[in-house]
């Protein structure tokens, strides 16, 4: 699996190598992009521009982990999925459980609107 991380500020710009991603993937997927949870720097913006197939135990892997994010209080988005890609992801009736957005643009605001949130849900906890 070939892979590409671009450091931001609040956010690691994620890049998987094509053309595909498969089942025998998954667990180096996971080995990848899991440890980013204990950064100073955990919320992943992950690129997929480069995918123009994924099967089925890929994608609920991608599922996993963004679950795992978010129950870690970190933003897991995905963007600049292929049409292919997201007509499969959507016939699997996973799409509307993944994050997705169309730009990479758009994926940096959802991280930062949701880094926003979680300060704002954090300092009511505290009164």
């Amino acid at each position: 699996m070939q892979v590409k991380t671009d450091t931001k500020e609040r956010f690691h710009a994620i890049t998987l190598g094509g053309p595909s991603l498969t089942a025998s993937m998954t667990d180096e997927m996971s080995e990848y992009l899991l440890p980013f949870l204990q950064n100073d720097v955990k919320n992943v913006v992950l690129i997929l521009d480069e995918i123009s197939e994924i099967d089925e135990d890929a994608a609920r892997t991608l599922v996993e982990i963004q679950q795992q994010y978010y129950e870690n209080g970190a933003s897991f988005v995905i963007c600049c999925v292929k049409k292919e890609v997201e007509d499969y992801l959507d016939k699997l009736e996973l799409l509307e459980l993944m994050n997705v957005t169309p730009t990479e643009s758009e994926a940096w605001d959802i991280v930062q609107m949701e880094e926003i949130e979680r300060e704002l849900l954090g300092d009511d906890d505290s009164l």
